[in-house]
């Protein structure tokens, strides 16, 4: 998979969960991307997110000044193993904080190693198991309307010990791809085989399901994760926000 196509994948699939509430676009404004709110009444506009690759911290500034709301973030993607201290240097020239790097992985669904725990681990399709994941991440991960429909975007995965959600993940179907979105494992239960359990699931009903890959971002915690159930390193994404004045 090229950049650009992750880049895609993960807008698309980012977007999605993001517009539960209100739609959240992914639109391209060469040469680059932005991830925002759609036109609303009130003016209280969420952050927006413009993804940068392969363009000059200037020339991207000129586009963005040019066409954003007001909040803003910038994600500048660097391919395979390319280093971000470049990207800091012409960043902060212009009056931008460095926040942060993610790993950008994608998986080719070819070869997928199973996983167990011991914990009970399922597709959310029950409306008694979407209420319960809510309880403990604190928002729906999972509309009504998902749960119903066979051919809906998103498919949510829950472990639990007993009634209580420990660990979840999600598929948001983007194209021939899937974007994983929001993996999470409660502390108490980490170090027990459950995200590997989760995400096996998860990545052999993308492939059962028609598509040919699957991409993610995580953090450094989870980057140590990923590989082993076959994801492999597509570049890194850097993350910067305007100075205050």
């Amino acid at each position: 998979m090229r950049i650009e196509e992750a880049i895609e994948v993960f807008g698309q699939g980012f977007t999605f969960t993001r517009g539960f509430t209100h739609p959240y676009l992914f639109e391209r404004v060469a040469p680059l991307w932005v991830m925002r709110d759609a036109p609303r009444k009130r003016p209280e506009y969420r952050n927006e997110e413009w993804l940068v690759y392969r363009t000059p911290a200037e020339e991207a500034e000129r586009v963005i000044q040019a066409n954003r709301r007001q909040r803003y973030a910038v994600c500048v993607f660097l391919e395979g193993d390319e280093t971000h201290e470049h990207v800091k240097i012409e960043f902060k020239a212009i009056g931008y904080r460095f926040h942060g790097v993610e790993t950008l992985f994608d998986h080719s669904l070819n070869q997928i190693p199973e996983f167990k725990c011991s914990y009970s681990t399922k597709r959310v399709v029950e409306m008694a198991d979407a209420e319960k994941l809510k309880e403990a991440a604190g928002s729906w991960q999972v509309r009504p309307q998902d749960l119903a429909d066979p051919n809906s975007r998103l498919r949510q995965y829950i472990a639990c010990d007993g009634e209580t959600a420990v660990g979840w993940v999600r598929s948001i179907r983007c194209g021939d791809s899937g974007w994983c979105s929001n993996m999470f494992v409660k502390a108490d239960y980490r170090r027990q085989g459950i995200g590997k359990a989760l995400m096996s699931r998860m990545l052999l009903d993308d492939r059962a399901s028609g598509q040919t890959s699957a991409v993610l971002l995580a953090s450094h915690s989870g980057a140590m994760l990923y590989p082993k159930v076959g994801y492999e390193k597509l570049g890194t994404l850097a993350i910067f926000t305007r100075k205050k004045s």
